[in-house]
């Protein structure tokens, strides 16, 4: 227990600066195209949050967690609005902050259960008092999977929009906001009917978002 604390301590304080060569997300998606026998693909490239638009910081905020420059890492209503729609199936389903997703996508492993979310609970906690939310949200947005074998804001805009993530617009920033949910099935550009709602919706979120103060 004590080499624990002591291990994810250090990483905590060590990406409050450093850039996340990968996260675990990366290394589970290469080895699973391995056994499958697919192509593996993993584009990654780290940019500072000054190099992000601020669209993209406001698509996501707007369609992943519209608390989130509020909240100290967990939204209470979200998460029991989450337990009551999942207590029939006891299953941990939804409600997570950015914040909760920062710390799953970078220190832990993809999964459902008590013990994992106990984890992510606790890194939750450890980033928002030692990274603040500029950071945060620096992270997300360039450790998160936007598409296959797409990771990072800056590969998602080359990869969808052929531009920088600074370059990205309102459209842009909601496409790729709006695929979050499953960035494998959806595309952000050439995109089905149902993330086109998805994006004018997201727009009309981000609108009631004034400058961001972290």
């Amino acid at each position: 227990m004590l080499w624990f604390f002591g291990v994810s301590l250090f990483l905590v304080i060590a990406f409050k600066w450093l850039p996340v060569p990968f996260t675990p997300l990366m290394l589970i998606r290469n080895i699973e195209n391995k056994i499958d026998k697919k192509e593996v693909k993993c584009e990654h490239d780290w940019v500072p949050i000054e190099d992000i638009s601020i669209n993209m910081q406001k698509a996501v905020i707007a369609s992943e967690d519209g608390t989130f420059l509020n909240h100290n890492g967990f939204d209470l209503k979200a998460l029991q609005l989450a337990y009551k729609n999942n207590a029939k199936g006891k299953k941990l389903k939804g409600g997570s902050t950015i914040s909760q997703q920062t710390a799953k996508n970078v220190f832990l492993w993809q999964g459902r259960s008590y013990f994992r979310k106990g984890l992510e609970a606790y890194f939750t906690v450890l980033i928002e008092l030692c990274w603040g939310k500029e950071r945060i949200m620096e992270v997300y947005l360039n450790s998160i999977e936007m598409g296959d074998g797409v990771y990072g804001v800056e590969a998602a805009s080359q990869f969808w929009y052929k531009k920088t993530a600074q370059q990205l617009t309102k459209r842009d920033a909601a496409g790729i906001a709006a695929i979050l949910p499953n960035p494998r099935k959806f595309k952000a550009s050439n995109s089905s009917s149902f993330i086109e709602r998805r994006k004018s919706r997201i727009i009309k979120r981000m609108k009631y978002l004034n400058k961001l103060e972290y």
